[in-house]
């Protein structure tokens, strides 16, 4: 099967490290995990949950930085070569026309795409003390606007689509509650203007094991010739709590709520001590990836225990087709 990537940028310089002798998985993780250790600033508790993207010659991120007083807040950061990255020990301000949609609440597990003309960032933001899906933009990540909300509470885990589908903006969310959900499906939404949303759409929900409990969209989709990949996290409820791991699904390119295929398994779980052992155990929640496009490498980053951020990598052309051959809809 030849699989097209569509859409992604050449990342000649892409971080990589190749599938370990022995390892058999399709995702695998780097061995020198974290890469982002939880006191990478002066202020912070623990760097988890956070968005990078290619921008200029190297990389810029959204990294939601949880500081001491233990408040939600994302700050920028930089790097050369996405390992090793610098990250502005104050946080985010973002100008906005709106008084009352620029207050500061807390904000938390971000995302980032560029879009035309500009980077648009999403987040889990505080409106009168409830989480919702904030909105806002940058072109140089010196400068941060903010945009209306974009859902009513209760909702989490915005994620854009890189392009215009039907003439509109569209977006992954996963409306909720205002505590740690027991409970969550995925919708779409579209809005012609980034301020309006409509055309809700449900995409699809929990269906037991490593999943059972709920699912939220995870990096931006990559669009590809068999469809939209969507990497998304599913929780199963343990006697111990909560566990986080990943797996993949493939959504139609023109009408994304429709699934074309699903993996039943989860391609990465909480397993390795960093992952198991933080501030919230038992957590792989990933939240950006990288792809290159002239390769098919693809960079995933993710949150490791809501204290630190790790690298996985893996090629999305075996990606897509083991999603694929392990499909159950």
């Amino acid at each position: 099967m030849s699989i097209k990537i569509i859409g992604e940028q050449s990342i000649p310089n892409i971080p990589w490290q190749d599938r370990p002798a022995g390892c058999n998985d399709v995702i695998w993780r780097y061995d020198a995990n974290p890469v982002i250790e939880r006191n990478a600033t002066p202020t912070s508790n623990s760097i988890f949950n956070s968005a990078v993207i290619k921008f200029g010659d190297g990389y810029a991120g959204v990294f939601r930085c949880d500081n001491k007083e233990r408040v939600m807040q994302i700050h920028v950061g930089f790097s050369d070569d996405g390992i090793n990255w610098d990250i502005n020990p104050e946080r985010i301000h973002f100008e906005c026309e709106d008084e009352e949609v620029g207050t500061f609440h807390y904000a938390y597990d971000p995302r980032v795409v560029f879009i035309e003309d500009r980077y648009y960032i999403t987040w889990c933001n505080g409106y009168a003390g409830a989480p919702t899906i904030g909105v806002g933009y940058t072109f140089d990540f010196k400068t941060f606007h903010q945009l209306e909300n974009a859902f009513l509470p209760f909702n989490r885990n915005g994620v854009l689509f890189p392009r215009k589908i039907n003439g509109n903006y569209a977006m992954l969310s996963r409306p909720s509650d205002s505590g740690h959900t027991p409970f969550g499906d995925i919708y779409y939404s579209e809005s012609p203007d980034m301020e309006f949303w409509g055309k809700h759409r449900h995409v699809m929900a929990p269906r037991g094991g490593w999943e059972s409990t709920k699912i939220g969209a995870g990096p931006i989709p990559i669009e590809t010739s068999e469809g939209w990949l969507m990497i998304y996290h599913g929780v199963l409820t343990s006697c111990n709590g909560f566990v986080y791991s990943f797996s993949t699904a493939l959504l139609d390119l023109e009408k994304p709520w429709k699934v074309i295929a699903r993996c039943k398994e989860y391609l990465l779980s909480p397993q390795t001590l960093y992952e198991c052992v933080g501030d919230v155990p038992n957590v792989a929640f990933p939240c950006a990836a990288l792809c290159d496009a002239d390769t098919g490498k693809l960079a995933i980053y993710y949150g490791c225990a809501d204290t630190v951020t790790g690298v996985a990598f893996g090629k999305v052309d075996e990606i897509v087709k083991y999603t694929l051959d392990n499909s159950s809809v």
